[in-house]
């Protein structure tokens, strides 16, 4: 193997991705396998879980799948202790996220605290209890999937924002305690992507029509480009990259 696909190599290492159940997640959970990992998936739907198995076994890697819903603390600490169950964990990706939007003075309470509940707290959850193991081992990283709008205003997204500017802050927070273990945390931040959430919240033209405008490259994401990201990260290659909030969006906040 040359030395550039050993640096991407992530064989013999272990990851946790949440929301890998569908779309980017999924993305995620299969070019981890293409690179050598074995996966460890949590999502809501056991079903979509297994076909994500059995794209991830096909590959000739491990898979097991978690279920459980990540706005329930109690739950979300039990998907832990699963995952730190099946061995060390080497590699976390936060990437389960929801999205509720509306106009902030319509907006139902309950949607705003789901919202951080699964976006914000789970990761929080998580990160604290795989981040241990990592600081023992001297090695780990920690991506969180963010979003472009934690980083730029959009209308109707107040708690979706919030919760990925949340995100952005514990990144940076988060990399400060883990840095000195040589544990690197990261996330990305990117633009509308077209999984079956982004197609159903952006496929009106009268919404999607003057964001693609005002987007240089002209286009939403896929699934796969963000997964790519993914796997930079999650690899030796990126070892002196830490804290960093990387914009993955077509050059839309540039302009």
């Amino acid at each position: 193997m040359a030395d550039w696909q050993n640096r991407f190599s992530l064989t013999g290492r272990r990851a946790l991705v949440t929301g890998a159940s569908s779309g980017i997640g999924a993305a995620i959970a299969e070019v981890f396998a293409d690179a050598g990992a074995d996966v460890i998936g949590q999502g809501r739907s056991e079903a979509r879980l297994q076909a994500v198995g059995e794209t991830v076994r096909a590959k000739g890697r491990a898979f097991t799948a978690l279920t459980g819903d990540l706005s329930d603390p109690g739950e979300t600490h039990h998907i832990a202790e699963q995952a730190l169950a099946a061995g060390e964990i080497d590699i976390l990706v936060n990437c389960a996220g929801i999205a509720v939007t509306g106009p902030v003075v319509e907006y139902a309470l309950d949607d705003w605290q789901r919202t951080l509940a699964v976006n914000l707290t789970a990761p929080f959850i998580l990160s604290k209890a795989l981040l241990p193991g990592m600081i023992s081992r001297r090695r780990g990283k920690i991506i969180n999937i963010s979003s472009q709008t934690g980083v730029i205003a959009l209308q109707d997204h107040a708690a979706y924002a919030s919760s990925k500017g949340g995100l952005n802050a514990l990144t940076k927070s988060l990399m400060t305690e883990a840095a000195p273990h040589n544990v690197q945390v990261n996330a990305i931040c990117p633009t509308v992507v077209l999984t079956e959430m982004g197609k159903t919240l952006w496929s009106a033209p009268e919404k999607k029509d003057p964001f693609i405008a005002r987007t240089p490259l002209g286009r939403f994401g896929e699934p796969v480009e963000i997964a790519d990201m993914a796997l930079y990260l999650a690899s030796s290659a990126s070892d002196l990259v830490n804290g960093e909030i990387l914009m993955i969006e077509g050059g839309y906040s540039s302009i």
